[in-house]
Parts: C-alpha cells; structure tokens; sequence
C-alpha cells in the first residue's frame, strides 16, 4: 500500500481505505478462483494495482467520463482507476464469467458505485465510451478492429477519445500501423522499480 502512496500522495481518506482493502479481498478471491498466478499476489500492489494506475499518470479522466475495461480479468485496469475516479463511470468487461464475478465482489466490497461489469466478449458490447482501457489483452491492431465502435464523438478530457493501452516489451511491430499518431510512455519514466523496465502505456486516439 505504501506503494500507493508513494505516487499518488493525495489520496482521500476514502481513496486509501479501498485500495488498502484490496490485499485481503484479492488474496481471499484467489484461494476461490484463480485470477492472479498464486505466487504473485503479494506483489499485488506493485505488479497488479500500481500498474494499473500508470494509466492516471497519462490522463485524468474528467467526471463523467466513460471507459470500458476490456479483458478486465479480475478487475485490472479497471477497479484502481475506479477508485482513482471516483466521478468517471468504468464498465468491465470479460469473456470468463468467474473473473468478472471476482470483479464484482470486489468492486462492491469497497463501495465502488461507478464500476458495472459484464461477463461478455467485447464484439457484442455496442455501447460507446469515451476511452478503452486494457492490459495486455491482444495486440493492437486486433484491439482497435474490436474497439473503434465503441469510441464516442463527444470530447470531455484534455486527451481527445481514443484506446489506452498496458503493453510490455517491443510493441515497435504492434504500433507501427498507427505510427504517425500513438503516444507511448515509458513506464521507468513515471515509476523507479525495477518492474517496470520495458513496460508501457500506449495511447491511440480514434477520431
């Protein structure tokens, strides 16, 4: 937790509360239904939550904002840029149906009211968003194919509407097809550890 902390130093009473929460109930959900690998749950806020929030050191989603989680698993990135954004509304979405029920539970447990999930593949869902989210679900091309429906025509944040991405390693071969209008960040110029050596946040607008 102090993790956290360490990179989001104002965090409300309320904010800290839900992501101290997280340890117990993911560790608790695990021992039930495998969505975290066994031996990387203690890592939970450096691999998992604080990874996940990358993504609020590359924009700060405005209230009312949209996004979908596609390929939410267990709730990653969604549930900690839930917390973070208290005031944008999250939908998750999966195609295993016991990772969104882990999703839930979670999410309900810590109060969340702006996170809904869905246990479906993303093909069918036709609602649209000012953002996608997703971490390390499929390459790009693949993503964007799915998600461009999805993305609406109002603008409410500094970024214009697009998809924003968590990838690892080379991704030159991913990107190059957008190449003229991607941003990529470098996850070891936000966050000092080690872990985040060759991790990225991509981001793609969709006009």
């Amino acid at each position: 937790m102090e993790i956290i902390e360490k990179y989001f130093p104002t965090l409300s009473p309320t904010q800290k509360e839900q992501f101290a929460a997280l340890y117990d109930l993911y560790t608790d959900w695990n021992n039930k239904i495998n969505v975290i690998s066994r031996k990387d749950i203690e890592n939970l806020y450096l691999h998992h939550v604080l990874h996940s929030l990358a993504i609020a050191k590359t924009i700060t989603f405005r209230p009312g904002t949209t996004i979908m989680d596609m390929g939410c698993g267990g709730g990653f990135p969604g549930i900690p840029l839930a917390i973070m954004f208290p005031e944008a509304k999250f939908h998750l979405v999966d195609s295993i149906g016991k990772k969104v029920r882990v999703a839930t539970e979670i999410a309900s447990a810590i109060g969340l009211k702006n996170v809904i999930a869905t246990h479906s593949r993303a093909q069918e869902i036709k609602e649209k968003y000012h953002f996608v989210v997703s971490r390390a679900v499929m390459q790009l091309p693949e993503l964007v194919k799915i998600c461009r429906k999805n993305i609406c025509k109002e603008q409410l944040n500094a970024l214009p509407n697009g998809i924003i991405c968590l990838k690892g390693g080379d991704v030159q071969a991913e990107v190059s097809p957008f190449k003229n209008i991607i941003e990529i960040t470098p996850l070891e110029t936000i966050f000092d550890e080690e872990f985040f050596k060759d991790k990225k946040v991509v981001y793609l607008p969709i006009g």
